[in-house]
């Protein structure tokens, strides 16, 4: 089993960056496509990006394409999310996910097989 651990969130001005990054441990960790879903208040929880074992293919979705990026480090067994150009309705808690066994993408809950607790990310206007 795979456990997560998600870091970097807080509180960013509109317009802003911030970088998430999470870590990876249990049964090896690199052979799992990762990702990132938000949960927004009052919403469902929605993908963001994901990144294939390799890195190679990644994912977005068209609500951060072009300012967010996702990127792995199957040494450190890291997964990170840079996200530009913050607005406010990026403010959510993000989760760190992986995929199952298997699995080739993690564009739905379904694909998903393991979450991080979730840290969350305020922008403000």
């Amino acid at each position: 089993q795979v456990q997560l651990v998600e870091s970097g969130g807080g509180l960013v001005q509109a317009g802003g960056s911030l970088r998430l990054s999470c870590v990876a441990s249990g049964l090896v960790p690199s052979s799992y496509t990762k990702g990132w879903f938000r949960q927004a208040p009052g919403k469902e929880r929605e993908f963001v990006a994901g990144i294939s074992v390799s890195g190679v293919i990644v994912e977005y979705a068209d609500s951060v394409k072009d300012r967010f990026t996702i990127t792995r480090d199957n040494v450190e067994h890291t997964v990170s999310l840079q996200m530009n150009d913050l607005k406010s309705e990026d403010t959510a808690v993000y989760y760190c996910v992986a995929g199952k066994r298997g699995s080739t993408t993690v564009k739905t809950s379904m694909d998903v097989g393991v979450w991080g607790q979730g840290t969350l990310v305020t922008v403000s206007s």
